[in-house]
């Protein structure tokens, strides 16, 4: 059973290391690039900023965005801000959505977030927590997947083996750190499975499209290409 007011705390803890770490930045290191593709790291605190308020709108009954277009426009509107201006935001937005998630609520009510996703609304703080955790990493400041508490390792892992579970694009696949052991992708008994072995760090770095699998070893077929997020 979720607990959400547990994954809120540990927003709480993950949005303080990460507006800790981004205040020791610079304007002009605000505008150099990110590792995600195309966007600055004022891109990326954008988007963190204004998710937390998309949450908020989703926790309260509301479309998570207007449009596609419209949550476009406001990263690229607030990406250039200045590093003052950038951490504001961030922890304004942040308290916003904490306050949302402290009124009394039915937690198990459905909600429904971007492109018609529907999910319980006690997932959402982890939902959270996920984005905070991995483009706190995405801003390439010094914070590594190996840095990342465990408890969010192991259930980030085990939420992304699930959807890729059955997904008919994933062939199958058998993962394992060395100790414990996984299987995902489609299903289908007459096919060989793929052996992906690796630390959990390497392979939750695959699994979530921030490492290319170089660290990992494969074993019965090539490493699975794996559809986006």
């Amino acid at each position: 059973m979720i607990d959400h007011a547990h994954d809120l705390a540990s927003v709480r803890d993950a949005t303080e290391r990460l507006l800790t770490a981004v205040a020791k930045l610079d304007n002009a290191s605000v505008a150099e690039a990110s590792r995600l593709p195309g966007w600055t790291r004022g891109h990326v605190l954008a988007h963190l900023a204004r998710n937390a308020d998309a949450l908020v709108n989703v926790l309260e009954g509301r479309p998570m965005y207007t449009s596609g277009e419209a949550r476009d426009a406001d990263i690229e509107r607030d990406a250039p801000r200045p590093l003052d201006v950038q951490l504001a935001d961030l922890r304004d937005s942040a308290a916003r959505l904490e306050e949302t998630g402290s009124v009394p609520a039915d937690w198990s009510r459905t909600v429904e977030l971007r492109g018609g996703v529907t999910d319980a609304a006690a997932r959402v703080p982890f939902r959270r927590w996920v984005e905070v955790e991995l483009h706190h990493v995405d801003l390439g400041i010094g914070y590594e997947l190996e840095d990342l508490p465990a408890e969010f390792t192991e259930r980030e892992f085990a939420f992304l083996v699930e959807r890729f579970t059955g997904h008919p694009d994933v062939p199958p696949a058998h993962l394992t750190d060395g100790t414990r052991a996984w299987s995902t992708g489609r299903r289908e008994p007459s096919a060989p499975e793929v052996t992906v072995t690796g630390r959990a760090s390497d392979l939750l770095g695959w699994l979530c499209g921030r490492r290319d699998g170089t660290g990992l070893t494969v074993a019965g077929g090539p490493l699975p290409a794996l559809p986006p997020l």
